[in-house]
């Protein structure tokens, strides 16, 4: 008898554990399944640069794998002021980390996009270290995922009326020089009579519906700055990159 109870527990052992191995169905069990070739992943189409705005790695991963104080949030990948990269969701999964925001046509970047989150307190230089590797996931996101290599922003550029992130002291130029992002390339010149630079700021991606804040995040990303007026190099740098 102890035998057949040894079984009976060596093959029910089994089936769990094969129930635990087993993906899950693929197709809804209320419906009839008849394949269609004709479809393809949801992917990325944007890549969003953030800070934490926190004071340790350990205490980035504990925040991006519970909540902050609007609630749960994650990233698919942090990287430390050392340039070691840690990976919390997966590229083609929909991490919480854009929260409300817009970029040009997309309207809901946590489902459009991958977000890195970098390991700084907001107020401090980046390492020379971090951004070496966000250069190097740069290319290997853009590559193996198809996303274009001009569609890397900051949190601040999708949601200026919520975020500074990852605000004025961030490289961007250094991004530019390697490929990634957009940046005016030559001379700034002068634009023609009746251009428009609020239709080309919102051309460049950037919504308008607070106009201020858009303005702000335009200045911290392309001149590095916290100006708040729109001047002539604003309209000179608008005009180089409406015209790539």
């Amino acid at each position: 008898m102890n035998v057949f109870r040894l079984i009976a527990a060596a093959t029910c052992a089994l089936l769990l554990a094969a129930c635990a191995t087993t993906p899950a169905l693929k197709h809804n069990p209320l419906a009839t399944w008849v394949p269609s070739p004709n479809y393809n992943a949801r992917k990325a189409m944007l890549i969003v640069v953030h800070y934490t705005e926190q004071h340790s790695v350990q205490e980035s991963l504990d925040t991006l794998r519970s909540q902050n104080s609007q609630g749960p949030v994650s990233a698919h990948y942090l990287i430390g002021a050392d340039g070691h990269i840690y990976q919390l969701v997966a590229d083609e999964e929909r991490a919480w980390h854009a929260g409300p925001g817009r970029w040009g046509t997309i309207a809901d970047p946590n489902s459009a996009s991958i977000g890195i989150e970098l390991d700084n307190d907001g107020v401090s230089p980046f390492a020379t270290a971090q951004i070496d590797s966000l250069l190097a996931l740069l290319a290997d996101l853009t590559e193996r995922l198809g996303i274009p290599r001009t569609q890397v922003v900051g949190h601040e550029d999708v949601a200026p009326t919520r975020k500074i992130d990852p605000g004025p002291l961030f490289p961007w130029k250094r991004l530019a020089d390697a490929g990634y992002g957009r940046w005016p390339q030559g001379e700034l010149v002068t634009p023609p009579a009746g251009f428009d630079a609020w239709a080309a700021l919102a051309q460049v991606g950037y919504a308008l519906d607070d106009r201020e804040a858009a303005l702000r995040s335009f200045h911290h990303h392309f001149r590095g700055n916290e100006g708040d007026a729109l001047d002539d190099t604003d309209q000179r740098i608008l005009y180089a990159l409406t015209r790539q």
